[in-house]
């Protein structure tokens, strides 16, 4: 799938891009679980558009500004009025 085919609410999806920016790491304590978690957000393109990839934990220190990664099983959401790929607890990254 290409990245500019994505849209709010796919789940399952599959593409390949390029890492073409990587915001600094922030760390928070999870509401949820009481864990402090870390998070980045990466800009993945391809040549059909961009999309923001959320990294979590171990994610984070996966992909560099450069790397060329394949999402698997991702799902994509809105936050803040942007819309984002996110790596589930049953999707992964590869770099390339």
């Amino acid at each position: 799938m290409k990245i500019g085919e994505l849209k709010v609410g796919m789940n399952g999806v599959t593409v390949e891009g390029t890492v073409t920016s990587k915001s600094e790491t922030r760390s928070f304590i999870s509401r949820k679980t009481g864990r402090r978690v870390w998070v980045a957000e990466a800009v993945l393109k391809d040549d059909s558009g961009e999309v923001i990839l959320v990294l979590w934990n171990r994610q984070v220190e996966l992909v560099d500004v450069g790397d060329k990664v394949l999402v698997k099983n991702g799902y994509v959401n809105e936050f803040k009025g942007n819309v984002q790929l996110n790596v589930g607890r049953n999707g992964s990254i590869e770099k390339l």
